[in-house]
C-alpha cells in the first residue's frame, strides 16, 4: 500500500504523523493483535522519509505498548493487556488525517463570558468564573466526524480569550499550549436531538457515542469538552495494562 503525501499534515513532525497513521490502523482494528507491521525499510519507502524517522515513530508505539519488536520476526501488533485502562486524549485533527481523510473544522459559536451554574458544574469551577464557550464541527472529507462543545477556563488559559481558532481547532490548540496532568472521562450513549442530527447529518434519535472530559492542570480545571460522534461511524478502543495486582 502506497501512502500519498497529501494525507500527511505539515503541522506535525513527520515521525508523529507516521506514528498517528500506524496507531489508527491498530486502534481501528484494521491490524489485529499479532499482525506484522511493515518493515522500517518498507515504511520509509511508503512515506518517502528516512528510515530513522520511521524507527522513531515505531519506538513511540513500543513505549505505548501498542507494538512489540521481536528479533527476526520484526514488529507486530501487541495483544491487549489487562487491569489498568489507558485512555489517551486524542487530537481529532491528527486522528482524521492519520486515517487518510481530509480534515477541516467549522466554528459554530464562540462566546467569552462568566460561567453560568450549568457551565460551572460542567467545568468544576465557581459560578462567575471567566470562561470561553465554543462549539465546532469536525469533518472527515465531506462527512461530519464529531460535534464538539467546549468550555475553557480563562483563569487557567487567559490567552484563549483572544484566540479565534481560525486555523487550529480548540482541542489541538490546547494540547499544544497547555500541558495537563489529570483527566476524567465519562463515556455513554445518547440519542441525537434535532439540532445534533442536523449538524451531524444523521437521523433524529440516531445512536451516538458521547465522550465528556474534564482536564486539570495543577490548581485549575482547564477545560470541559463534550464530543458527540455518530454511533455507526466511531469505535472506541481501550487498551489495558497490568501491574501484577490481578484480583484486586
Amino acid at each position: 500500500m502506497k501512502y500519498s503525501k497529501k494525507t500527511i499534515s505539515e503541522s506535525l513532525p513527520r515521525y508523529q504523523e507516521i506514528q498517528n497513521h500506524l496507531k489508527s490502523q491498530i486502534l481501528s482494528g484494521a491490524w489485529a493483535p499479532g499482525t506484522k507491521v511493515p518493515s522500517e525499510h518498507e515504511l520509509a519507502a511508503q512515506f518517502d522519509c528516512a528510515r530513522m524517522t520511521v524507527s522513531k515513530a515505531i519506538g513511540s508505539l513500543v513505549e505505548k505498548g501498542l507494538v512489540v519488536r521481536r528479533r527476526r520476526a520484526g514488529t507486530v501488533v501487541a495483544a491487549p493487556r489487562s487491569q489498568e485502562t489507558v485512555l489517551e486524549i486524542h487530537d481529532i485533527q491528527a486522528e482524521v488525517q492519520a486515517s487518510g481523510r481530509r480534515y477541516r473544522f467549522d466554528i459554530q459559536a464562540r462566546k467569552v463570558g462568566k460561567a453560568t451554574r450549568e457551565e460551572a458544574d460542567r467545568l468544576g469551577a465557581e459560578i462567575g468564573t471567566p470562561v470561553l464557550t465554543i462549539s465546532c464541527v469536525h469533518w472527515a472529507d465531506t462527512v461530519p466526524y464529531a460535534l464538539e462543545e467546549r468550555i475553557i477556563n480563562l483563569e487557567a488559559v487567559p490567552e484563549a480569550a483572544d484566540e479565534m481558532f481560525l486555523e487550529v481547532p480548540p482541542g489541538s490548540w490546547l494540547l499544544a499550549k497547555i500541558p495537563w496532568n489529570e483527566a476524567e472521562h465519562r463515556i455513554f450513549a445518547v440519542s441525537a436531538d434535532i439540532a445534533t442530527a442536523r449538524i451531524l447529518k444523521i437521523r433524529r434519535n440516531a445512536a451516538c457515542l458521547c465522550i465528556e472530559r474534564r482536564t486539570r492542570r495543577d490548581a485549575y480545571n482547564v477545560t470541559y469538552v463534550r464530543l458527540i460522534y455518530p454511533g455507526d461511524q466511531h469505535v472506541l478502543v481501550a487498551r489495558f495494562q497490568t501491574h501484577g495486582n490481578a484480583g484486586r
